[in-house]
């Protein structure tokens, strides 16, 4: 399913922080630290006057601007939740997909493979008329917004590179599900929770190391004045990580990110060519603060387990909702039951319902866990005004202060307020201990 598959690859992406392009290696500016006035250590300081001072070094215009971006997305979650539920109702209620399931039977008695060239077809008509959207968001928008920088080529490029990754995980997942479900009876949406959560855990190990690169080139980073501060910290918070990784992600997009993820072996610490063009390097040991606390705290496993349970959930839902639509449309859409492929658009109508009603809780969990990495990424590099840099640095695209209902709903990152004000209050309690 494409949300399905979408949301393993971001679970496995380990939670990015996603500005202007530089050539690989390129070193970070040595000039000092723009702070403010208010944030200036001293005996008076006040976080809360230091997070204001930060945050009023915003231009308006430029503030304007990132809003609108941020608030912009939240009706493209509506819109695209409508726009994948027209697709998967027309499928269904024109017996496009019992035709596919048709085909995919008459070209081979093959069970497993069946279910593969169904998933092929359903992958490619979803992906064809659902590109007109894809495009707006990906492309057009974000060109329009001045956080992209490919052209459309290699932006459709990268597009035909996802779609080919689904069509192999995706496949390889639809033909298990697909195999569980034809034997596991009524109890299938347990065994069928079994195998989406093994999926998931699976794509999050793989994804970074073998699915990230490619997309991405990566490199190690040999100037010693910003890897060796970043491989000290990785040893003394107990990372065994040897090399530092740039990835040339400016030939993209004009954010700045950064990773530490793999295991047994694989561990891999990456960051972005932005990264070091526009950053300090106070700002970078903050970001690699925070990413090393993402992977000491464990957060992609502790992300598989919370979505597996609202997988568990989701599949107990996706048994009433099935076991209702089958009854009441399953002879108009021709389909023969739960096992069928054909009821595949079906599933994922479901699928995504639930994740659309969800959307606040499973953003207030991924708030909560880049909550903590600040925090872990506070204390591993002592940065607080490098950590208030880079949330400033993320709001080219991220609404610094919004409401605080605004913030549960649709925020999967704490605000830019939010964030300054962690580090400020971490700075203020350095700069006068408690006895």
């Amino acid at each position: 399913m494409p949300d399905l598959l979408r949301r393993a690859l971001v679970v496995a992406g380990c939670l990015v922080l996603l500005v202007a392009p530089g050539a690989v290696g390129q070193a970070p500016t040595e000039a000092p630290l723009p702070i403010p006035a208010e944030a200036q250590p001293g005996p008076h300081f006040d976080p809360v006057a230091a997070t204001n001072a930060y945050l009023a070094t915003v231009p308006a215009d430029q503030r304007a601007r990132s809003d609108a971006y941020f608030e912009g997305g939240y009706w493209l979650l509506l819109w695209d939740f409508l726009a994948s539920t027209a697709v998967y109702l027309l499928l269904l209620a024109t017996g496009w997909s019992a035709r596919m399931r048709d085909l995919a039977e008459r070209v081979t008695r093959v069970r497993p493979l069946q279910t593969f060239l169904y998933w092929l077809q359903f992958l490619v008509v979803t992906f064809t008329m659902l590109f007109p959207l894809t495009a707006y968001e990906g492309f057009i928008r974000e060109h329009a917004y001045g956080l992209a920088t490919h052209r459309f080529g290699s932006w459709f490029g990268d597009e035909l590179k996802t779609l080919a990754v689904g069509v192999v995980l995706g496949g390889i997942f639809a033909i298990a599900i697909y195999g569980v479900l034809r034997r596991a009876g009524p109890r299938w949406w347990i065994w069928g929770s079994g195998v989406t959560i093994a999926f998931l855990a699976i794509t999050a190990v793989i994804a970074p190391v073998y699915i990230a690169p490619l997309f991405n080139t990566y490199v190690k980073l040999d100037d010693a004045r910003i890897k060796d501060p970043i491989l000290s910290m990785a040893r003394a918070n107990g990372i065994p990580a040897s090399e530092v990784y740039v990835m040339d992600a400016s030939r993209q997009t004009t954010r700045v990110s950064a990773n530490v993820s793999g295991f047994l072996g694989t561990e891999r610490i990456t960051l972005n060519d932005n990264l070091l063009k526009r950053c300090t390097l106070p700002e970078i040991e903050a970001t690699m603060g925070h990413e090393m606390g993402h992977y000491v705290l464990n957060h992609a496993y502790k992300a598989v387990l919370f979505f597996g349970v609202l997988t568990v959930f989701g599949f107990a839902f996706m048994r009433w909702g099935i076991g209702w639509a089958l009854a009441r449309y399953g002879d108009r859409w021709h389909l023969r039951g739960v096992d069928d492929v054909a009821a595949l658009p079906l599933l994922a109508l479901l699928l995504g319902i639930y994740g659309f009603v969800l959307t606040p809780i499973t953003n207030s969990y991924s708030r909560s866990q880049e909550y903590e990495a600040d925090i872990f990424g506070l204390n591993a590099s002592g940065q607080p005004d490098g950590e208030a840099l880079v949330d400033l640095k993320l709001g080219d695209y991220r609404k610094l202060d919004p409401g605080p209902v605004e913030e549960l709903l649709f925020f999967d990152h704490p605000s830019g307020r939010t964030r300054i004000y962690a580090a400020m209050r971490w700075k203020a309690e350095h700069l006068h201990p408690s006895p």
